[in-house]
């Protein structure tokens, strides 16, 4: 009887280290899993600030474009203007050298 007693000894110390095994493959994979919901977390969070910089680059963007609109606008204004002044001074130019 008492091989039948080591035998089952035997049997109760594998299943131990079976268990402490799958025990520590356990953590092993839940630390692994806390890591990834971190790097996880701290990727959302990149994204909502890039996104949150993308809408204001995009409100930026259209400013300067609109700014630019005006600006070009002015711009012809400003060159119909002085075509218009340079030939009033040709026609007053040519009317008193004649």
């Amino acid at each position: 009887m008492a091989e039948q007693g080591d035998a089952n000894m035997g049997d109760v110390d594998a299943a131990l280290q079976r268990l402490a095994k799958a025990l520590g493959s356990l953590e092993v994979s839940v630390e692994r899993r806390v890591h990834a919901d971190r790097n996880l977390n701290v990727l959302q969070a990149d994204l909502q600030r890039l996104g949150e910089d993308r809408s204001l680059l995009a409100n930026d963007l259209d400013k300067a474009e609109a700014r630019a609109g005006r600006l070009e606008g002015a711009n012809k204004d400003v060159s119909r203007r002085l075509v218009s002044a340079m030939e009033t001074i040709r026609s007053v130019l040519d009317a008193h050298e004649g």
